[in-house]
């Protein structure tokens, strides 16, 4: 019963589909044109560009109005969840072997790094540029 009934839906479904032609279906250049003509051209900026030489000096983000502040609630949610991986330490702009010795210390000496970060970060939560691009392992000295 099980392979008349595929079947059958199979055979309606290779019925349905003969019956749309591609015939049928027709491009209205005009409109495509016109929808050309009236896109708007946008562009996505990386933060630093510039410096690689990917964009002149007048696309730079500092002359765009880009923003290269970081948020400390999202540093201290970033550490309350993933802080054993230090990603919010990759997430502050710190350098590559400090998440790393992370992740090789279990965690940042077995968590105990990243629960002193993360109480740092709720402490210093108004002002946390010294810990941005901080390359030392132990953010907070």
């Amino acid at each position: 019963m099980k392979k008349l009934t595929i079947l059958i839906l199979l055979l309606v479904t290779i019925g349905a589909v003969n019956q749309v032609k591609a015939s049928s279906y027709s491009i209205d250049e005009q409109a495509i044109d016109q929808l050309f003509d009236n896109a708007i051209e946008t562009s996505m900026v990386l933060a630093n560009s510039t410096e690689a030489g990917f964009l002149p000096a007048s696309l730079s983000p500092a002359v765009m109005g880009a923003s290269n502040e970081k948020d400390a609630v999202v540093a201290i949610v970033l550490d309350f969840f993933l802080g054993g991986l230090g990603v919010h330490r990759f997430y502050l702009g710190t350098e590559t072997l400090t998440g790393i010795g992370y992740i090789l210390t279990c965690g940042g000496i077995f968590g105990i790094v990243p629960l002193i970060d993360f109480i740092v970060l709720i402490i210093d939560n108004k002002d946390i540029s010294p810990y941005i691009d901080n390359p030392k392992f132990f953010m907070w000295n």
